[in-house]
């Protein structure tokens, strides 16, 4: 049974570390086991069951320790990688490109024509206009602020809904562009 559970510990710490360190450390774990079974077995004979316990008990907590710093380390190496990304997209200065194709000119429909206007433009332009009129004319639930209450004009677009969550409004509006 607690060789089940230190295989299963094992696995677990291999999966997390890089092939070439995982193999060094568990030839050197295999060989101290191999060493600590032999001791064992010969100052088993020799030592109380208080003592056995006494020593087991000090193994878990030096195995605690070095957890605990392997984990400090980790995270340590994390944060320094993560500085160092955000510090090289400083240097470069450049912003990110938009995607074309949220930038591609759109001719609304009739119905959507109505809310933001008739002339082409980008989805995140009729997206604004329609957060716009959606603003101008008090139409966002007081309540459930997500929940839009459409008038008229969004019925037609809504597909004649009175009323569409932000989620779903995104998608209703997408059907209506060309």
């Amino acid at each position: 049974m607690a060789t089940r559970k230190a295989a299963k510990k094992a696995a677990k710490k291999t999966a997390k570390r890089p092939a070439k360190k995982t193999a060094k450390k568990a030839a050197k774990k295999t060989a101290k086991r191999g060493a600590a079974k032999t001791a064992k077995r010969g100052a088993a004979k020799k030592t109380t069951r208080r003592s056995a316990a006494k020593k087991s008990t000090a193994r878990r907590g030096a195995a605690k320790k070095t957890a605990r710093k392997a984990a400090k380390k980790s995270t340590a190496k994390k944060s320094a990688r993560k500085a160092t990304k955000k510090s090289a997209a400083k240097k470069s200065g450049r912003k990110r490109a938009p995607n074309p194709a949220f930038m591609k000119p759109m001719t609304p429909s009739s119905e959507l024509a109505a809310v933001v206007g008739d002339s082409p433009m980008p989805r995140t332009e009729v997206t604004k206009k329609v957060w716009a009129y959606i603003k101008r004319n008090g139409l966002q639930d007081a309540r459930e602020r997500r929940m839009i209450n459409a008038d008229d004009k969004l019925k037609k677009v809504f597909g004649g809904k009175n009323k569409v969550s932000m989620f779903e409004m995104t998608a209703l509006v997408n059907k209506h562009l060309k």
